[in-house]
């Protein structure tokens, strides 16, 4: 009899909490479709540009399923700008084939793929030169998103502490008693945001410091750019997490964002080939956060690249973080209106 009223009671409270039972059953199957969508995503083809070649070599690469350009002169600052996933140059029968391995698996494809199309065109297939554009043929799959790894975590502790922090702040009491006094509502903001945010750049700063010099992460670019990239990342997820904690009534619900606004940017972080999926996918990233962090994180430490090739990456998550301090301020009415 005490079991199945305390059974009653919890089907309830279940019962009376529509945003839990949401997250219990439409947040998995949310989660599930989105995988379903990406994992069926298939890869995009293989972009190579022949130089110096004959017609032979051209239609080889082109059985062996490569998407071929044949052009007269070619560079790797082209092949930056078009993404282009090999550049075979061929002359007085040597053959030098330079990667783009912004993607360490394509790379490794390209390799494949050429050397079994080049033995089925030519009896005595001679040796290729290798030279690679970003890292070389040590680097691995786990070195070019292990620095968008960095930015998730400070994104996902920052978020996820800010926002029960504030929580707290509002459950006991504090913030109604705050808003009793003549402070104005962006003063209340921008208080939480400088006071958790001086702790937020320390902890961006350790992590940071941690996963380059303990973990050896590869570092190209510049460390100070990677810090203030995640001190950006860091101020979006603050700005963010204390806007939800204000939808949430207990540390519970706070959690319950994770699989809502957390995982889903997990997807579009690079991890997973981005090229290869539907257009309206690629849409949907382009309006989350990591997003923008993990390719500006991958620009800076895995091809070097400096300020001004991240600017625009850094904007966004700036606009990012403006919108959602602006909205922060916005919701502070229904607690009083100044």
């Amino acid at each position: 009899m005490r079991i199945a009223s305390l059974v009653t009671r919890i089907t309830q409270q279940m019962r009376r909490d529509p945003r839990t039972l949401a997250l219990f059953f439409l947040a998995p199957l949310l989660i599930l479709t989105l995988m379903y969508f990406i994992f069926d995503t298939k890869a995009s083809d293989l972009k190579i540009v022949v130089t110096g070649s004959d017609e032979t070599i051209v239609k080889a690469l082109k059985k062996a399923d490569f998407q071929v350009t044949a052009a007269e002169e070619f560079s790797q600052e082209k092949m930056i700008e078009k993404d282009t996933d090999g550049w075979l140059h061929v002359e007085n029968g040597k053959m030098k084939l330079t990667l783009l391995n912004d993607e360490p698996t394509r790379a490794k494809a390209v390799q494949m793929q050429m050397m079994q199309g080049l033995q089925g065109s030519e009896k005595n297939t001679p040796s290729i030169e290798e030279k690679y554009v970003y890292g070389d043929a040590n680097t691995k799959g786990f070195d070019t998103f292990s620095p968008m790894l960095v930015s998730f975590f400070v994104f996902f502790f920052v978020f996820l502490i800010a926002g029960i922090a504030l929580l707290k702040e509002r459950t006991s009491g504090t913030l109604e008693r705050l808003l009793a006094t003549p402070i104005k509502r962006y003063e209340i903001v921008a208080g939480y945001v400088i006071g958790y945010g001086l702790f937020a750049l320390i902890q961006t700063i350790i992590v940071v410091l941690y996963a380059v010099n303990v973990l050896d992460i590869v570092l190209v670019g510049s460390i100070w750019l990677v810090l203030l990239t995640n001190i950006l990342v860091a101020l979006v997820a603050l700005s963010l997490g204390t806007l939800l904690s204000s939808f949430a009534t207990s540390e519970f619900q706070m959690v319950q964002f994770i699989p809502l606004v957390i995982v889903p940017q997990v997807f579009f972080t690079g991890i997973f080939p981005l090229d290869g999926m539907s257009d309206w996918l690629q849409k949907i990233g382009k309006v989350m956060p990591l997003y923008y962090a993990s390719d500006a994180m991958n620009g800076i430490m895995y091809k070097g690249f400096t300020f001004n090739e991240v600017l625009l990456d850094l904007l966004i998550l700036l606009a990012f973080a403006i919108v959602f301090i602006t909205i922060n301020i916005i919701s502070l009415k229904k607690y009083r209106a100044l």
